[in-house]
Formats: C-alpha cells, sequence, structure tokens
C-alpha cells in the first residue's frame, strides 16, 4: 500500500496577495489570511506532537479541524495530517521578504 500516492498533492498552500493565501484541500480552496495562516500552522504542530499523534491513532484515527476562523471543516487522516504539516512547514521555511 502507497500512502504518499495518495497525499502527494492532497494540499497545497499558495500566496495570492501580500498576507493573502490559499489552502487548495482535496474539495475546495480555502483563503486565508496571514494571522489565520499563523493559528492553522499552531494547530497543527500542537495536532502532531507524539503524545497527540499516539492519542488520535488509539482512538479514532483521524482529526476534524476548522480553519478560517471556523468557516471551513477539514477531514484529516494521519497521512494528511503528517503532509499537511510538511506542507506548512515548506512554506514558512522557504518564505520569500516582500519589500514594501
Amino acid at each position: 500500500m502507497n500512502l504518499d500516492a495518495d497525499t502527494t498533492y492532497c494540499y497545497e498552500i499558495k500566496q495570492t496577495t501580500f498576507c493573502k493565501y490559499v489552502l487548495k484541500t482535496p474539495n475546495k480552496d480555502i483563503d486565508l489570511s496571514f494571522p489565520q495562516m499563523l493559528a492553522l500552522r499552531r494547530k497543527i504542530n500542537e495536532l502532531t506532537t507524539f503524545e497527540t499523534l499516539n492519542r488520535i491513532i488509539n482512538t479514532d484515527n483521524f482529526v476534524l479541524l476548522f480553519v478560517a476562523d471556523k468557516q471551513h471543516l477539514i477531514f484529516l487522516d494521519i497521512p494528511q495530517l503528517l503532509k499537511l504539516k510538511e506542507e506548512i512547514e515548506l512554506f514558512f521555511l522557504d518564505f520569500n521578504p516582500v519589500l514594501v
């Protein structure tokens, strides 16, 4: 079973304008502001700690996550959750400064 093939392009984050971003999910595109993006990163980091992942795996094997000030609800299984964490980390790691 190849989980990487299923989650390769599930979630993608792109910058549309200054401080405006789009989270592309398999079902819809979610517009995010910079504070919403930071809140999403904080929540994903909380959900992917070792203890939290163990609890999720031992109970439900999925997470329901509210995004963009509780306007959208995302269903994430464990591979999708880890892929989204990786996508967010790469997005902030490859951050390009903008002159204002």
